[in-house]
């Protein structure tokens, strides 16, 4: 009997940071593994071509599934997604063919977190920018710094990698206070704050929140006009949740006094140019998450998943499984 067909769409040179050499050698124990021997990211056509036959599509966190897709590829019987964000997945037409849709979850909360300390500590020490004139050459003055301790950090939005942040924070025997309409703090020392009060009042704010069309360009002008002067903005979430012209007057007009971003609203969640490049920011390719542990944990947890899938069964991370007919097909053999 064959083994069933499993295809990876990650570009080769993607491959093994997204999603490593132990993962796949598990997959390779329970399917026949067809690999992107492409370094670019596969057109709908590509990707089309490459499925033909296959039981079970593992997507590279960029690869587009749309319907025409779905509708193209009569035996896949779930795309799997290798990364918690499936926006470029299109689920209702996944749903309309009775393809199961599922995501990893995310794996990547101390990896975030430590990359947030990290980007506070370097804003408030001036290490980048002064790193960054030692190289070019140039006189490097000594300037005060400002230690962590004492001061105030404002987390939008509570959720695991945010707590992680406010345990960090207490740690460096800074003041927490979180804003996040969903939850209500269980440590009695995290103070809970509207949004504009927590703008007015911390040292450092950290964009955490998730997503969606109610944050939608939720740090705008108005809501950088409420931060202190000298406070600084920090954003490891998404790019969406940020107007990026109103971030860049704030700097340019020293409204605020710096920003961090390993998210923007270029390809693949990057920086834009105009803020990576500004004097007063910190930026990274969106690597918050890129350690071996965080994509280790998203890669292996893909695995069990096309495992369940293949056995019939409904794994954790489905996103629509009442309309997984292929699955349930499948099951019934």
């Amino acid at each position: 009997m064959s083994l069933p067909v499993v295809l990876l769409t990650h570009p080769r040179e993607r491959l093994a940071t997204y999603f490593g050499e132990q993962a796949l050698e598990q997959l390779r124990q329970v399917a026949s593994v067809r690999l992107n021997p492409d370094a670019h990211d596969w057109s709908t056509a590509e990707l089309i071509e490459a499925a033909r036959g296959c039981d079970v599509l593992i997507a590279y966190r960029q690869t587009p599934l749309d319907a025409d897709f779905f509708a193209a590829v009569p035996d896949l019987v779930a795309a799997v997604r290798c990364a918690m964000d499936i926006r470029t997945i299109d689920v209702q037409a996944a749903s309309h063919h009775g393809v199961l849709v599922t995501r990893a979850s995310a794996g990547f909360g101390p990896a975030v977190a430590e990359w947030v300390i990290g980007v506070m500590i370097s804003l408030s020490r001036h290490i980048a920018t002064d790193t960054a004139s030692y190289w070019q050459g140039r006189a490097v003055q000594p300037r005060m710094g400002l230690e962590l301790r004492g001061a105030c950090v404002g987390i939008i939005g509570y959720g695991e990698i945010g707590r992680r942040v406010a345990a960090l924070a207490q740690a460096f025997g800074m003041r927490v206070c979180i804003h996040d309409p969903h939850v209500v703090p269980q440590d009695e020392a995290i103070e809970s704050m509207e949004l504009m009060q927590l703008l007015a009042c911390a040292d450092h704010v950290v964009c955490l929140a998730p997503a969606t069309p109610a944050t939608e360009n939720l740090i705008d002008a108005r809501a950088l006009a409420r931060m202190k002067p000298s406070a600084y903005f920090i954003n490891a979430a998404r790019g969406q949740l940020v107007d990026d012209q109103a971030l860049l007057q704030a700097l340019e007009q020293g409204r605020i006094a710096g920003a961090a971003l390993d998210v923007g609203r270029e390809a693949d969640q990057m920086p834009s140019p105009a803020l990576a490049r500004h004097p007063k920011v910190i930026a990274t390719p969106h690597v918050g998450g890129l350690t071996p542990q965080a994509i280790g944990h998203q890669a292996l947890e893909t695995v069990a998943q096309t495992v369940h899938i293949l056995e019939g069964r409904v794994p954790p991370g489905a996103v629509n499984p009442q309309h997984a007919r292929r699955l349930a097909g499948r099951a019934a053999r």
